[in-house]
């Protein structure tokens, strides 16, 4: 049960930041520099053996490929991994809701629904309260990565996760000043590139908006569906081309079901959001593979047929219990996809109007639009002054995600103007990218060794 609210008593801005400093004081800065892993640590083949349960049998040999790519692409599908190892670590007490996977790959581009692009957090599979410094670690090792498979020299890769750090306590100082209604309806748009200080992505953010805003249902149709004829009927309809492994066709009954999921789901919906679905018809279902920490697990998208000619593709993604709940103080959710809707919704600053939750022949399930008015940066492409900039975006995205939940005025007392913790975090980032770079040369040599099998993703 959520506590109670009290709107009686004043509390001074003077009186949180002190709580917040006497954090500090019992948790230094300086104490974040801690061993990159566990003793009570899985082994890396257990860890990724226990991570397919569940999954799509058939779907699991491409899920190991996607992850042999690069020690980047291991750490994307090793959250669990990394929480098992951050749990117990030095933690000032401070909950938030986290991302639960705030690489720096989970940042993205998309549309509020006026049409304004913003760029935020864009993944919450894993999304539970927890300690707010699990998700700058967990961003800041990910820099690491991201620069050392893009060639980046290692000094910028350092650089790239304390400006994170960084950015992270100055954004989080920035919203302490502002009104609370200011602070919260902040919107992370074109304008936050250049208050991160990150003025070297002007033009890849300019870039991924242009792309982001040709991203809609009407591009999908066009480009991944195909027209028939309806023998029965003669009526001419739109269904989705195959693709596979990537897109393939479902039965009748799996379309049934899902289709009776989209029909529970809309009461998941704001009142007048449920009237606007409620227009249209659905004209296809099939099954998608989707990213690296998701493959294997059961994700629909359904082509839905609007007014006139218009299209609205929207996906059916299967919620699994997070991958950090052993490791955090909470209780098991009622309903996963709910969880991930209840967090995603605390944190985005615009969320999806469609977003919502349903369950399928059993499962758990999130709604969501598909693509539409998304984009995003590549991480693992930018030059080093370009990444040292996304580093400082990133940070300040989280730092404005994590202020939701917290009160950015006891945060910004435990940072009390020290710089130590940007230094601590980098250096540990650097030590856990290492490991990283150890468990993903384990999972390839298991692989060469005929003892785990993988396959080839499609281009």
């Amino acid at each position: 049960m959520d506590d109670p609210i009290d709107l009686r008593t004043p509390v001074s801005p003077d009186e949180v930041h002190a709580r917040g400093a006497a954090l500090r004081d019992a948790t230094p800065p300086s104490s974040h520099d801690h061993d990159p892993v566990s003793d009570s640590r899985p082994a890396v083949l257990d860890y990724v053996e226990a991570s397919n349960a569940g999954r799509l049998p058939h779907l699991v040999p491409l899920r190991i490929g996607k992850m042999m790519a690069s020690p980047f692409s291991f750490f994307r599908g090793a959250a669990g991994l990394m929480a098992a190892d951050l749990a117990g670590t030095p933690a000032s007490g401070l909950s938030a809701q986290l991302c639960g996977d705030a690489h720096a790959a989970n940042f993205g581009l998309f549309g509020t629904p006026d049409g304004q692009i913003v760029m935020d957090i864009n993944d919450f599979d894993e999304t539970v309260p927890g300690p707010w410094e699990w998700d700058l670690k967990r961003l800041a090792a990910s820099l690491v990565l991201a620069g050392r498979e893009g060639g980046v020299p290692e000094k910028q890769c350092l650089e790239s996760a304390e400006d994170a750090v960084k950015s992270y306590r100055r954004t989080v100082r920035a919203l302490a000043e502002l009104p609370f209604m200011r602070s919260w309806n902040a919107l992370p748009d074109a304008s936050v590139v250049a208050k991160a200080k990150a003025d070297e992505l002007i033009d890849d953010f300019e870039k991924a908006a242009a792309k982001a805003r040709k991203n809609t249902s009407a591009k999908i149709a066009a480009k991944r569906t195909e027209e028939y004829e309806d023998d029965a009927t003669g009526r001419r309809w739109r269904r989705f081309s195959e693709d596979p492994p990537t897109r393939t066709r479902v039965d009748e009954a799996t379309a049934e079901a899902v289709i009776g999921g989209l029909e529970s789901y809309v009461d998941t919906l704001r009142e007048s959001r449920r009237n606007l679905i409620a227009r249209y018809s659905v004209s296809d279902v099939a099954f998608r593979v989707v990213g690296t920490g998701s493959v294997g697990r059961r994700c629909y998208i359904a082509l839905l047929h609007g007014n006139g000619d218009e299209a609205l593709v929207l996906q059916l993604k299967e919620a699994c219990p997070s991958a950090l709940e052993p490791f955090v103080e909470t209780r098991p959710a009622e309903h996963e996809g709910r969880r991930i809707v209840h967090g995603t919704r605390l944190v985005q600053a615009e969320t999806d109007i469609l977003l919502g939750w349903t369950t399928i022949e059993g499962r758990p399930f999130i709604v969501r639009q598909f693509r539409n008015m998304k984009g995003d940066i590549d991480p693992t492409g930018l030059e080093g002054d370009h990444l040292d900039d996304y580093g400082r975006l990133a940070g300040a995205l989280l730092a404005r995600a994590h202020t939701r939940s917290i009160d950015p005025r006891l945060l910004a007392g435990y940072f009390a103007g020290d710089e130590d913790m940007d230094e601590a975090v980098g250096r540990y980032a650097a030590r856990y990218a290492d490991q990283t770079e150890a468990d993903h040369a384990e999972l390839v040599a298991a692989v060469k060794a005929g003892t785990v099998r993988a396959e080839e993703p499609p281009d």
